[in-house]
C-alpha cells in the first residue's frame, strides 16, 4: 500500500536531524512536570513528552496519574511554549488528550501490537489534523507494524512517523529491548518518506547506552530521537535507569556526530561495483551448495535415510563459527548466516522426499 505522507512539521521546530522529544517516563507531580519541562525548554527542547497513562506489565505499580496530569502538560504549554506529546491506548485518552491541547500524539508498543486497540484510536482520530508516531510491537512482527501505520493513514492522518523502540527478547544482557536494526532498515527500504524516530531509552533500558544508541539511530539516517528526560531520574517512579536529567541530555547531544546524508556518493562507485560482482560470486557458490544438498537429498530419498542429521549440522555449526571468527565475522552473524543456510537446504531435501 502507497502511503501519502508529510513532514512531522510543527512551526518553530527545526527539521534538521536530531528532532528531538525529551520529557519524562511519567507525569508524576505538576512539581516535577514543571521543574523538567523549564530545564529542557532552556536546552533548547521544543517538545515535551510525558507518560499520563502507564500500562504495566504486571499491576501493581505505577500505573499515571491519569487525566488530571494533561492539565501540567497544558500548564507546560502555556508557560514555556515547547509543544506537548503523550501516549495514547484508547479512544477515550484520544479524546482527552485532544481537548487539553496535546500537540503530538504516540501509540505505545503493546497498543500495536492490538489491531483492534489501533483501529480504535485511528477512528477516534477521524478528520483530526495531529503527528501520530507509532512505536514497533513488543514483538518483531514487521507486518503487524505496518497495519498499524495503515491503519492510522486510513483514518486520514498523514503527519505519521515511527518509533523504533527494539523488540522484547529472554535475552537481556545488554539492551532491556534487541533493537534488530534490520526491522526499522526493512520499513524504511519500503517507505523511504516515513519519518523515523529511535527510542534509545527502551531500547539500553540504561543510561550509559542512550550516546551509542542514539549514534547508531544518526548514522542510519533516523529523523529524530525520543528520549526520557527526568529533574531527578533516581527518585523517577517508573523507570528510573534508563532516565537522565535535562543537563545530561544536552551533554549527550553535543557529542552526537551528524553525517551529512545529502553529501555525494560518486566516490563510493567502485566500491559499490566491488561489492555487486562479491554478492554475483557468493549467489553463485550458494546455488551450488544448494545443488549438492538435492544431491544428497535424492540420496537420502534412495536409502531411506531420515533428513535431518542432527550430528552433522552441529558439525557444520561449530566449524563455520570458528572460520568465521579467523575471519573477522561475529559468532551472532555465522548462526544466523548458517541457520539460513541449513533450512533452505532441508527445504530442497524436504521437496525432493515427498515427490
Amino acid at each position: 500500500m502507497a502511503l501519502e505522507l508529510e513532514p512531522i512539521a510543527l512551526p518553530g521546530v527545526s527539521t534538521d536531524r536530531p528532532m528531538l522529544i525529551a520529557g519524562p517516563c511519567s507525569a508524576e507531580t505538576e512539581e516535577q512536570v514543571m521543574e523538567t519541562a523549564k530545564e529542557l525548554a532552556a536546552n533548547g527542547v521544543k517538545i515535551y513528552r510525558a507518560g499520563i497513562w502507564k500500562p504495566r506489565t504486571k499491576p501493581g505499580g505505577f500505573e499515571g496519574v491519569g487525566v488530571e496530569a494533561l492539565s501540567w502538560l497544558k500548564k507546560v504549554k502555556k508557560e514555556t511554549g515547547m509543544y506537548t506529546a503523550t501516549e495514547v491506548a484508547t479512544a477515550k485518552h484520544v479524546y482527552e488528550a485532544l481537548k487539553y491541547g496535546v500537540d503530538l500524539l504516540w501509540i505505545g508498543a503493546r497498543t500495536t501490537a492490538n489491531p483492534f486497540a489501533v483501529q480504535e484510536i485511528a477512528d477516534a482520530l477521524q478528520g483530526v489534523d495531529i503527528p501520530v508516531l507509532i512505536k514497533n510491537p513488543v514483538n518483531p512482527d514487521l507486518e503487524l507494524w505496518i497495519g498499524a501505520i495503515e491503519r492510522v493513514h486510513n483514518a486520514g492522518l498523514r503527519r505519521i512517523g515511527v518509533i523504533h523502540r527494539g523488540f522484547s527478547s529472554y535475552d537481556k544482557k545488554i539492551y532491556r529491548n534487541s533493537p534488530q536494526w534490520h526491522l526499522p532498515v526493512e520499513l524504511k527500504r519500503r517507505y523511504p518518506n516515513l519519518p523515523m524516530f529511535c527510542d534509545p531509552s527502551h531500547i539500553g533500558g540504561k543510561r550509559d547506552l542512550i550516546l551509542p544508541l542514539s549514534q547508531q539511530a544518526m548514522d542510519m539516517q533516523f529523523d529524530g530521537l525520543i528520549i526520557e528526560s527526568h529533574c531527578n531520574p533516581d527518585c523517577a517512579w517508573s523507570d528510573k535507569d534508563q532516565q537522565v536529567t535535562p543537563a545530561t541530555l544536552k551533554e549527550l547531544m553535543g557529542k552526537l556526530v551528524i553525517r551529512d546524508m545529502a553529501q555525494s556518493t560518486e566516490s563510493l562507485a567502485d566500491l559499490r561495483q566491488q561489492i555487486d560482482e562479491i554478492d554475483n560470486q557468493l549467489f553463485e557458490t550458494l546455488a551450488r551448495r544448494m545443488r549438492v544438498s538435492e544431491e544428497i537429498g535424492m540420496y537420502k530419498k534412495e536409502h531411506n535415510i531420515t533428513i535431518l542429521q542432527t550430528t552433522r549440522y552441529d558439525e557444520i555449526l561449530q566449524k563455520g563459527v570458528k572460520l568465521g571468527a579467523s575471519l573477522g565475522l561475529s559468532e551472532g552473524f555465522m548462526r544466523v548466516f548458517l541457520e539460513a543456510v541449513h533450512e533452505e537446504s532441508v527445504r530442497k531435501q524436504m521437496d525432493i522426499m515427498n515427490k
